[in-house]
């Protein structure tokens, strides 16, 4: 089980000017805000999930929401560290939860028959395979070394130095992959890009 490191003492202020600069599409500052908070983000996902690919997709997620939803950041209302473990624990509670539903969607029909489907709609379903395909595609177009350290990274929930390691590279180099391959998939799957999530 890796052990991720809490985040440091000036996470909150430092996260408050990256959260800034995301709000106006800096990819740049999304990265260094992935190196600084990625530890207590997964810590919290994996603390409500328990099962480290669950936290990781958590994780991987709140990172999403926050390129996509920067600008919604009140820091009158909150530290910037506070905001993003709050989304860190939504999104593993809604994991759970839908974990939870899949459960019951295994029971037998006499034992559900009368409660509401929770199983999404055709539309739903139709949107969630072609958004996992433009993932997949994605994921496909990047060189090997990089999906490598990506995979590392959000499936085996390494630290930059244990992929570093892992890899046999040196610490720099596996952090460049990993930011190059975000860049890319954030630029492939950008709502408004050919081929990107609507």
């Amino acid at each position: 089980m890796t052990v991720h490191p809490a985040s440091p003492p000036e996470a909150p202020a430092e996260a408050a000017g990256l959260l800034a600069r995301i709000a106006l599409r800096d990819a740049a500052a999304l990265s260094s805000l992935y190196d600084l908070t990625a530890s207590a983000v997964h810590g919290v996902c994996r603390r409500i999930l328990r099962d480290a690919s669950d936290a990781e997709e958590a994780a991987g997620d709140v990172f999403l929401q926050v390129w996509q939803k920067a600008s919604r950041f009140d820091p009158a209302r909150g530290d910037a560290l506070t905001w993003l473990l709050t989304l860190a624990r939504s999104r593993a509670i809604d994991r759970l939860r839908a974990r939870g539903a899949a459960r019951r969607h295994e029971t037998g029909f006499d034992e559900t028959y009368d409660a509401p489907s929770t199983d999404p709609g055709p539309e739903m379903r139709t949107s969630l395979a072609q958004r996992a395909a433009l993932v997949r595609g994605a994921l496909a177009d990047l060189p090997a070394e990089q999906r490598q350290a990506l995979e590392l990274a959000y499936f085996e929930g390494l630290t930059h130095a244990e992929i570093a390691e892992r890899l046999a590279q040196p610490l720099g180099t596996a952090k460049s992959r990993i930011r190059l391959a975000l860049a890319h998939l954030r630029r492939t799957l950008e709502p408004g890009t050919e081929g990107g999530i609507a």
